[in-house]
């Protein structure tokens, strides 16, 4: 998806305001105001030699831009504080708006902008904490950022409305998953997903969404806070299945992992296990099984069976 070119370094500043919570934006503009001030209005010394001529000299310089940038500054962080409001309530309004469709042609109708907007709010209405950055760049067009339970997952999204995502797209996530080490991945698409996509998904920790799976997981997520998401490593059962319910009509036979009835006990020293997914080595991007007592030195794993 093609992104515009930043003209200016003032954009390039606003639209990384307008990343953060909006209040967040209102502080920056608050304490840039306060730390740039105290420098512009402090006295300069008296100069005594040369050399404090041309120290004094750099320092009314600084002084100089601090000036101008007491004011610049801060109206640039309010207006991506702005920003940041704007698109939350956009993010709202889009989320509460869709998530009462009872069709997934509800997603035909928006630009791709909207529907990554709408992506994130889902995840981020799942107890996903979701950085946008937008692909197209040296990111390997990853669109969102989620972070959960200290765990990365990467997120591509297709808004594509006549055509089925292909496996390029998915080696394409895979292979940046490893490179960045990712937990997880999720290919998002408004439309279907082919065969061959789909097989190679199985077994690894990518999750495929197409449309009618994308609007199941609004629709549960619908007036739902992050603090109602108790299973912080779920790895989606819901999307999974509907996404295995609409290949199903599409003629697509995908053979999914038994579901893990409770937690195993490590083997060393019978503490609860947790799920993790390996980062590095010949099984990055295979999930196990691994002792919660990680931090205090225990390294019990077990295989996960099925995967």
């Amino acid at each position: 998806m093609a992104r515009r070119r930043k003209s200016s370094m003032a954009e390039d500043l606003m639209d990384m305001v307008a990343l953060l919570p909006w209040w967040a934006g209102v502080a920056l503009a608050l304490t840039s105001y306060w730390v740039l001030h105290a420098i512009a209005t402090r006295p300069l010394p008296a100069a005594q030699s040369a050399q404090q001529i041309g120290q004094l000299a750099t320092t009314a310089i600084w002084q100089g831009l601090a000036t101008g940038g007491q004011y610049l500054l801060p109206v640039i962080c309010l207006f991506g504080a702005a920003m940041s409001a704007v698109r939350r309530q956009q993010r709202r309004a889009l989320f509460d708006r869709t998530s009462a469709s009872s069709s997934a042609d509800a997603l035909q109708g928006m630009s791709w902008q909207q529907f990554e907007l709408l992506v994130g709010e889902g995840f981020r209405r799942r107890g996903y904490a979701v950085k946008e950055v937008g692909g197209g760049g040296a990111d390997g067009g990853v669109d969102l950022v989620l972070t959960k339970a200290g765990e990365k997952s990467f997120v591509q999204c297709k808004q594509w409305k006549a055509f089925k995502v292909s496996v390029s797209t998915v080696r394409e996530l895979y292979g940046v998953m490893a490179a960045h080490g990712a937990a997880g991945g999720f290919v998002v698409t408004s439309g279907r997903f082919t065969q061959e996509a789909t097989a190679f998904a199985n077994g690894r920790n990518i999750r495929l969404i197409d449309g009618p799976a994308l609007m199941q997981l609004l629709r549960e997520a619908r007036g739902k806070t992050e603090a109602s998401s108790s299973h912080s490593d779920a790895p989606l059962p819901h999307v999974m299945a509907a996404t295995a319910r609409s290949n199903e009509s599409a003629g697509i036979t995908q053979t999914t992992a038994p579901a893990v009835s409770a937690h195993p006990h490590c083997p060393k020293c019978d503490k609860p296990m947790v799920r993790r997914v390996a980062k590095r080595g010949a099984a990055a991007g295979k999930a196990f099984w691994g002792c919660s007592d990680f931090s205090a030195g225990c390294r019990g794993t077990r295989e996960i069976q099925g995967i």
